[in-house]
């Protein structure tokens, strides 16, 4: 979900404590991340018109006040594995005609019979006995609520008065870039979708270097102050092996299209991603002319890129394109073969489960399958391969071009959004390691 408000105008920074550096105090650190705040918030996100005022009530002179309603018992029910409707409202006194008659009173609104293992109900009850209201978490998001005036069940579904904020993280590569972002507190959500933001540029299986750093800038959203996901990222940096790059979010006004650009305008986007898994396993044999066949125990050109990798991880398609095969094909055990546009072609050899079918359209990043070890194979791996005009090229050794750069009527006013992401991926933060801001928030 995108919002595109800016953080509440008192949001700072809040610095967490972490390792760091002896050479740098914290002091400074603090007066330059709430200086960046402040800045930010003007140049970036704008400002918030404030509230109306509230109108209160003025009751007669000499009239009494109302008496107190008697106040509800509310009580929570999360739901169990393998329960039913019936089941869980049982348990506080609903009987079979009851439950039958909330369940068709709703089922226009809500179906009731959906109930997921997990989600909480929250009943309120008057003194005397009979419920007066019922809610139940749909999603993260959203909710039912069902009230019982005079008997009769009234229900709409509501959203989650959600919080929206924006946080800010930079870290340093030791490993893995899950680890990494482990290291701050955050989520694996992050790191995945940093991986694939910056997964056109970068094989987070084999470019990924100790030292390598990253700073992000991201939606973070809560409920009375308690954590309930991530938004999308907003700005993002990532220095890989002595190469920076860089991502701002757009959002075209006209068509409400959102994209990722560099500072510049050009699309992050290229005609392939750099791999056909996320990240986090190894190469294990490479494009080349005369490789020994691990089976064969023959000399004999692998016109692939091999990854190991768990039975059953997922495969994802590395570009846009039509599926033209998806299935078994001799040696290459379950493949899947991918026609693209300007005369390209991928393979992905070996598989355990296809997840596709000839003539589907697919887009780069959607899982088209599992790794696997069928077909002439020693181990579960994926075997990867791309054809250019009719000839395997090497994926790791060939360069993309990429795709379609920002609209240019509305340079000008990306730019003013470069200039806010860049304050803030550009100032000294991170150079006190393990010290994360956190706020905007």
């Amino acid at each position: 979900m995108t919002n595109d408000q800016g953080p509440p105008a008192e949001s700072v920074f809040r610095i967490r404590p972490g390792r760091r550096s002896g050479r740098f105090r914290r002091a400074p650190l603090v007066l330059t991340a709430v200086l960046v705040a402040a800045v930010a918030a003007a140049l970036y996100f704008g400002s918030r018109k404030a509230d109306s005022p509230a109108i209160q009530a003025v009751r007669p002179p000499g009239d009494a006040p109302p008496a107190a309603a008697p106040a509800l018992i509310v009580r929570r029910e999360s739901v169990s594995r393998g329960a039913t409707l019936a089941s869980t409202l049982k348990k506080h006194g609903f009987t079979d005609l009851e439950v039958h008659n909330l369940k068709e009173s709703v089922k226009p609104v809500y179906d009731l019979g959906r109930i997921l293992a997990g989600h909480e109900f929250r009943l309120a009850f008057a003194p005397d006995g009979p419920w007066r209201s019922l809610e139940y978490d749909i999603d993260e998001e959203h909710y039912l609520r069902v009230t019982n005036a005079a008997g009769v069940p009234a229900a709409e579904v509501k959203a989650f008065p959600i919080e929206v904020g924006t946080a800010l993280v930079w870290g340093r590569i030791q490993e893995t870039l899950i680890a990494a972002v482990d290291e701050l507190g955050e989520e694996d959500w992050l790191a995945l979708r940093l991986a694939e933001l910056f997964g056109w540029d970068i094989d987070f299986n084999t470019d990924l270097q100790p030292g390598d750093t990253f700073k992000v800038l991201f939606e973070k959203k809560s409920l009375e102050g308690r954590f309930r996901g991530y938004g999308d990222i907003i700005a993002a940096e990532f220095r890989n092996d002595g190469r920076t790059f860089r991502a701002f979010r757009y959002t075209y006004p006209d068509t409400k299209a959102t994209d990722f650009f560099d500072e510049r305008g050009n699309s992050l986007r290229r005609e392939f991603l750099r791999s056909p898994l996320k990240f986090g396993y190894r190469v294990t044999s490479r494009f080349s002319s005369r490789r020994l066949h691990p089976i064969r125990k023959v000399y004999r050109a692998h016109y692939g890129v091999d990854y190991g990798a768990p039975l059953g991880y997922p495969v994802q398609a590395t570009a846009d394109g039509e599926v033209k095969e998806a299935g078994t094909n001799g040696a290459a055990g379950r493949m899947i073969r991918i026609r693209h546009a300007n005369a390209y072609e991928t393979l992905y050899l070996h598989l355990s489960r296809v997840t596709v079918r000839p003539g589907q359209r697919v887009k780069g990043g959607d899982v088209i399958g599992t790794v696997g070890s069928s077909g002439e194979s020693t181990g579960p791996h994926l075997d990867y391969r791309i054809i250019s005009h009719g000839r395997y090229i090497n994926p790791l050794g060939w360069t993309f071009k990429p795709v379609e750069p920002l609209r240019k009527e509305f340079a000008e006013v990306y730019q003013r959004v470069v200039a806010g992401g860049l304050f803030l991926l550009e100032a000294p933060l991170g150079v006190g390691a393990g010290l994360t801001p956190t706020g905007l928030f």
